[in-house]
Order: C-alpha cells, then structure tokens, then sequence
C-alpha cells in the first residue's frame, strides 16, 4: 500500500508540473498573439501613411513598394479596356495596373503620334486600383475610332508602353513572351479559356462575346472573320485583363441580328481559328 501511495503521489506531481507548464505555454501564446496583433495593426498604420505620386515609369515610394517588400512576387494585374459604345463622340480608353500608374504622359504623346487627339481624361481610384480613362478621337475628322486596325494598334501601344515604363508587366501580358524582360511562367489552355457566345441585343443587332487568350493580332483576325462571313460589325469593346482578351462586338446581318443559324456558323469559324497556336505574321 505504501508503494502505491508513493506511485500516485509521483504521478499527481508529475500532473501538476505538466499543467503548470502548460499553463505557462498558454500565457506565452496568449502574450504572442498580442504582440503579433499589434505588429500588423502597426503595420497597417504605417501603410496608410504612405502615398503615391507617378507619372508612367517615375515613381515616388507608395504603398506598393512596402507590399513588394511584404511580397516579392506581387505583380498587379494590367488591364486596358476600349469601349466604343459609352461615348457617343469619343472612344473611351481606360488603363489600369494596380496603384503604379500616374498621368500617363508618354502614353498620351503616343496616341497623338498615332493621328488621335485625347480630349478628356480623368484618374479614379477603386481600393487598391488607379483607373486612367482617356476619351479619344481622330485628329482629323474628330470623330470616334472606328477602323480596326487603329483600335488594334493603340491597344498594342499601350501595351508596349506598360512594358516599357512598368516591365515587371511582363510576367501578367502576352507580349511579355516576346518583348517584356520577363514572360508568364503559366500559358492559358486556349480550349479551356475560350468562351464564345452570340445573343439578341435587340432586333436590329446582337451581341457577339469572347473570351479567350490574348496575343498580337487578335482584333483583327477576328473582325476579319466575322466579315468573311457577312455579318457586319458595328461597335466593338475591347478588355484585356492580363493573359486574358474579353472582346465585345455588336453585329448584325443585313440591318437584323443574327438568327440562330449564323449565329452557329460564326461561333464555328471563330472557334476553330481561335484553336490556331498563333495568328498568321500579316496580322502583326
């Protein structure tokens, strides 16, 4: 009896040494978690504080440049949208690429090198994201873009020129394969990312839709075969979101939207162009 006294009395220390420690353990955790709670609202403060001012590659230090610290590999996503239909007088060009762009100077001259004369623009922010929108039109009749040829060459230009003045683009765009410092460690499956759809958007046109990987080209190719099959476009908006081309065309066949047939027809034809691994070298 006395050896089993000894044994339990042996354990219950040993318990209670176990919960001591335990106890310290919870107390220590308790202590970190406060100082780590601290640390990010600390943390947190001192990004407020910090503030942007860039014009195209000229950069002063913002909060992306602490986030870079925080996180190497961040790259925000480029994005370049033209939109033909929001302005009746005007195209609409907007560029976004996370908080780093400024006024955009240098991708203003280049449009006008291109005949265009910007007659408005304007900068907002959406959280994170500063949005630059131009409002341009051809200098010599001052009407809105409607070639597409030229739509396809200012999309290209403010694309180099996000590769020229923000290289780290590179690794988020297409043409980053072929002309950014660095290309896309991950290529899109064009079956997986293709998505083609053609609607009524009321009687007298419809609303052709896609998706599907971006590269050089693609505008015109596409406005190409559309045409070869005898369906007329009649405004178009253009996004491209990184690898990804979001195209919208409204169409129509002989002053109609496109009945169910046609609408078969061009989805077949832009789908297995589309499937191509690249688009022909005239179209560069």
């Amino acid at each position: 009896m006395a050896a089993i006294a000894n044994n339990t009395a042996a354990l219950f220390s040993s318990s209670s040494s176990t919960m001591r420690r335990s106890r310290d353990l919870f107390f220590n955790s308790r202590s970190f978690s406060s100082s780590l709670a601290h640390f990010r609202s600390s943390t947190h403060l001192y990004k407020k504080m910090i503030f942007c001012a860039s014009i195209d590659g000229v950069e002063s230090v913002s909060s992306t440049s602490l986030k870079s610290e925080l996180d190497a590999d961040y790259v925000p996503m480029p994005i370049v949208h033209i939109d033909q239909d929001s302005d009746s007088d005007a195209t609409m060009v907007q560029v976004s690429f996370g908080d780093r762009l400024g006024a955009l100077i240098d991708t203003m001259k280049s449009l006008k090198d291109l005949g265009l004369d910007v007659v408005k623009g304007t900068v907002s922010t959406e959280g994170s994201v500063t949005q630059t929108k131009f409002l341009i039109t051809r200098l010599e009749t001052g009407r809105k873009v409607e070639d597409p040829d030229l739509l396809e060459r200012i999309r290209l230009t403010i694309i180099n020129n996000l590769l020229k003045y923000h290289p780290e683009s590179s690794e988020r765009l297409a043409m980053g394969e072929a002309f950014g410092i660095k290309a896309p460690e991950k290529k899109l499956d064009v079956d997986i990312a293709t998505h083609i759809h053609v609607k009524d958007d009321g009687p007298t046109r419809s609303l052709l839709s896609i998706e599907t990987a971006d590269r050089p080209g693609l505008l015109l190719e596409v406005i190409k075969i559309v045409a070869d099959t005898n369906v007329t476009v009649e405004s178009a908006e253009i996004d491209t979101e990184g690898l990804v081309a979001k195209d919208k065309f409204h169409v129509s066949y002989r002053g109609a939207a496109l009945n169910s047939s046609l609408s078969q027809v061009l989805i077949n034809c832009l789908r297995y162009y589309l499937r191509r691994p690249e688009t022909d070298e005239d179209s560069y």
